[in-house]
Parts: C-alpha cells; structure tokens; sequence
C-alpha cells in the first residue's frame, strides 16, 4: 500500500472527488405518488380496498403472470411462496448464498433446510450445475435468486426442476423490469415474488408481490397471505349460514397490503419504463469505463437476461491492488462514494452456523463476497453523479495498482 488508508481523503491528503455524500440507492418519488397516497388517506379505504385489485391486475399487465398477490414485504412473499409450494418439514429447498438472508430463511420458517448452491463466477448467478448437484430425495424446490437485477438462467433451472419434479420459485427482488428470453421476469417460473423496498426499482414504501400463472398456487398464496380465511364461494368446504359467512380453512398469515402502499405503488409502476431507461444508461455507462480498467472486473450477462439493473456491483482484482476490498471501500468513502456490500453468504452468519453450517461450502460464491462492493445506481443519479462514481473508482484504482 503506497499510503495509509487514513490519509485518504482524496488520495493521500487531496481534495475529494465529490463535496457531498452520494448514496448507493435511492427512492424517486413525484407529485403523482404523493397525490396517488394523498387521495387514499382522504377518500379510504386505507386496507382491504380497491386499490389492491387495480395493484394486482397492473402487475399482471406487466409481468404476463396470469394471478398476484400483494403480500406486505418481499420477505412475506417468499414465505407464502414456499407454503403454497407445500415445502414442509424435512423438505429441503435449494437457494444461493448471495442473496438477503430471506431467500434461505424462508424454507426454515417452513420447517425445511435451506441448501446452499454456488455460483456462476462471471455472472453472480445460481450455478445450475451446481442447483443439479444439491438435489436429494429431500429437495422440494429452488429458489432461484435474480441477483442485482439479472434473470437467473431459468432454462437450465426449468429443464432441472422438471426432470425431478421440483416447484421452481424465483426471487425476483431485484428484477422488475427484467425480461428473460423475451419474456417478462414473473411470468416464467412457478412463482416469482417481488420486493417493493425503497431501493429497488419501484417502491410501495414496503412491499411484495408473488405472481403465479398455476389456479391452484394462487388459491393457496391468497388464503396463506390472509389467515387462511376466504369469503369465496367456490373456496368454501360447507353451506354459507348467511351473507356474512366465511371459513379459515389453512393456517395462514396477515400479511396484506395496504391500499396507501399499493396507491403508491400503482403510481410508481407508471414510471417504470422511465426508471428502466435511466438505469441502464447508467449500467452502460459504468461498463464502459470499468471494462478498461485492469483492476475491475465487469459482472457479465447471462444472453438470455435483457436486465434491468437493481445493483451495480463492482469486483475488485486483488492480484492488482495493493489493497483489499475493506480498503478499497473506505477509500470510495473518503471519496464521498457511498457503497454497499451485497451479499455477505447467507451461510456466514451465526445463526445458520448454529444450525451447522460451515465456511468453504460454496468456495465461488465466498471468493465473490471477498471482492464485491455495490455502487451507486438509481434513477435520479445525475451524469454528474455518475462520473464522479467513475472518476473515483480510477483513482482508487490507479493509485494503488501493482
């Protein structure tokens, strides 16, 4: 290292790249969201409302699924994803571990094992190979992970899961927006949930959605999001005593969403195509300029994956640098260059190593995370903003090249 990490800002003592702080992701929200939450709050209902029908058949518009299912976070739309799959005790459900924690938690909240598959090494993506080389008599599904936007390779994943009878769920967290072979991400695997958190592409403030083309996992994602409980006349397993009567017949959640969250939501979705743009302006961008940068190495595309970016990972070549990603990361802090890291492996912490988990599991995977910070990427990033993101990572880059 030519200087302590603690003389930078700016390299060795200078000026910063930037004066102001710009962080990873960001929320953009506009008069129409603000009227959209506005007129709920004044007009009403704020749950069980009409919004949440309009919500659900725009995400059908959008995705080409034939069923959603609002659910009130990411998190819970994986959890009723796995019910309505029927993953239970002693099952096992195959994810990867670079991913948030609830792509794996999910299977545990069902009583099963989450089992870990590495990865792709040039595109971060679920290895099929190794998803094939995970499966037991156990395994019930895969949950498939569109990790930083991009489609997992669900070809290889469809022909895997169809050849062992497996329910293919993808967590599509990341990826609206995305298309994969021409098709809509949401309308290709058995499930695909959504995350509506504020740094994603399109915010409810919280949120998610499972969307599903199967009547029958929809009946179950519906009664699972809402106690179990339904008023359907064609659900009903007795004669109604009146106009009032209704049945829980599973053991299900409150996990609703409300219609101030889906007016919100709605109002984002009309900007989607908008975000979409911008985002991969500023992907393209980035690749241009990283991928002549020997120190960085550009996360690459699945063919198949018309992306639409959540994440913008930067992968730093250690052989090159004379520092570590830890250093390299507060050197883009000094820089006024807020980044993340995503993910550290699921595996790692110490609740799952309680459970008996072990380090060395998914060696790629590990070696990813050793090297991996997220940049700056969201929809109202000014080309300014994103020079600035680029002018510090060559600093960085060429200072301490070896």
């Amino acid at each position: 290292m030519k200087e302590n990490i603690q003389e930078i800002p700016a390299i060795a003592g200078g000026t910063p790249v930037r004066d102001t702080k710009i962080s990873y992701g960001h929320q953009y929200l506009d008069e129409a969201d603000y009227q959209a939450v506005l007129d709920v709050l004044k007009n009403g209902p704020l749950t069980c409302g009409p919004k949440i029908e309009e919500l659900e058949d725009k995400l059908c518009r959008i995705t080409g699924a034939r069923h959603a299912v609002s659910v009130s976070n990411g998190t819970a739309a994986l959890h009723i994803a796995c019910l309505a799959a029927g993953v239970g005790e002693g099952d096992e459900v195959i994810t990867t571990p670079i991913t948030f924690a609830a792509s794996a938690n999910c299977a545990l909240y069902c009583g099963a094992k989450p089992v870990f598959a590495d990865i792709n090494e040039k595109t971060y993506e679920i290895d099929p190979a190794s998803v094939e080389s995970c499966i037991t008599e156990k395994t019930k599904a895969v949950v498939a992970v569109d990790y930083t936007g991009q489609s997992a390779d669900l070809k290889a994943l469809r022909k895997i899961c169809d050849e062992h009878k497996l329910v293919l769920i993808t967590d599509g967290a990341h990826s609206i927006g995305t298309f994969y072979d021409g098709k809509p991400t949401g309308s290709i695997a058995d499930m695909t949930t959504f995350s509506f958190h504020p740094v994603k592409t399109v915010t409810a403030g919280e949120g998610g959605a499972v969307m599903t083309d199967s009547d029958e996992l929809y009946k179950r994602l519906v009664l699972f999001s809402k106690h179990g409980i339904t008023r359907n006349p064609d659900w009903l397993e007795n004669v109604p005593d009146g106009p009032w009567y209704y049945e829980q017949i599973e053991l299900g959640y409150n996990y609703r969403m409300t219609d101030i969250q889906a007016a919100l939501l709605i109002s984002q979705l009309d900007k989607l195509e908008m975000f979409k743009a911008r985002r991969k302006e500023i992907v393209k961008r980035y690749n241009e300029a990283f991928s002549r940068i020997p120190q960085i190495m550009v996360q690459e595309e699945i063919p198949d994956s018309d992306t639409t970016r959540h994440l913008y990972i930067l992968r730093i070549r250690p052989e090159r640098l004379s520092i570590g990603r830890k250093e390299f990361f507060e050197a883009l802090g000094a820089e006024n260059i807020c980044c993340n890291v995503h993910y550290i492996p699921t595996y790692y912490f110490p609740y799952y190593q309680r459970l008996g988990y072990k380090k060395g599991l998914c060696p790629k995977a590990e070696k990813l995370y050793e090297e991996i910070m997220s940049l700056p990427l969201y929809y109202a990033m000014s080309d300014k903003d994103v020079e600035d993101v680029i002018t510090a990572v060559k600093k960085i880059a060429a200072y301490y090249a070896v």
